[in-house]
């Protein structure tokens, strides 16, 4: 398969040579009308593909482990902050944070994500962010979740209702993608943070 096109058409669905040798050899049994509707199947599933396609724009760029084995306390503040005028603060100090133990619940399972696009903006995951996804938690309705579609891995946001799976993105400019046959699909995380910086 190229850019999702399903093996032995072109760009313009049209019969490639090794179609056509395929085509030749068939009983003389089959109607045009058999041979259109195989067809329009072919293109049917195109469009799917093209969708799945088409709604990936917020794509995994790398995958890397946690080092579970450096640990660095940083000073935690039991004081909010205030983003206005600044406060003496020592008086506050709580103790020391070490973020591994705060942002990474299963170690073993868990996984720093880089992503590129902006299908999932309004999520506040932005190109270049880092997400931690954790695959051992159970995704469930309106997780964000690291998805396998036809072999990418994409971000998006788990829709499950009546039995009917669909991926959707936090940015109204792209489509839903609902789950069908003809998709190869499979959750490969879910999403637990963001590293966003500022």
């Amino acid at each position: 398969m190229t850019r999702g096109i399903p093996t032995g058409m072109t760009s313009l669905l049209q019969p490639t040579s090794y179609a056509r040798t395929v085509l030749r050899s068939l009983p003389q049994c089959l109607t045009a009308a058999y041979l259109c509707s195989i067809l329009s199947f072919l293109k049917h599933v195109h469009h799917i593909l093209q969708a799945a396609e088409d709604t990936m724009t917020t794509r995994v760029e790398r995958v890397h482990a946690p080092d579970r084995f450096v640990t660095c306390r940083r000073p935690l503040f039991l004081m909010p902050v205030s983003a206005g005028f600044p406060s003496p603060a020592d008086d506050y100090l709580e103790g020391k944070l070490d973020l591994n133990q705060h942002l990474i619940k299963h170690p073993e399972a868990t996984f720093f994500v880089r992503v590129t696009g902006d299908s999932m903006i309004d999520a506040g995951i932005h190109s270049g962010d880092l997400l931690i996804v954790d695959r051992a938690l159970e995704p469930s309705h309106k997780s964000v979740v690291v998805a396998v579609i036809n072999g990418e891995l994409t971000v998006k946001r788990l829709y499950t209702r009546n039995g009917k799976v669909c991926l959707v993105p936090d940015n109204a400019q792209y489509p839903s993608l609902p789950i069908h046959e003809a998709i190869t699909f499979e959750i490969w995380g879910v999403v637990t943070a963001v590293i966003h910086p500022v």
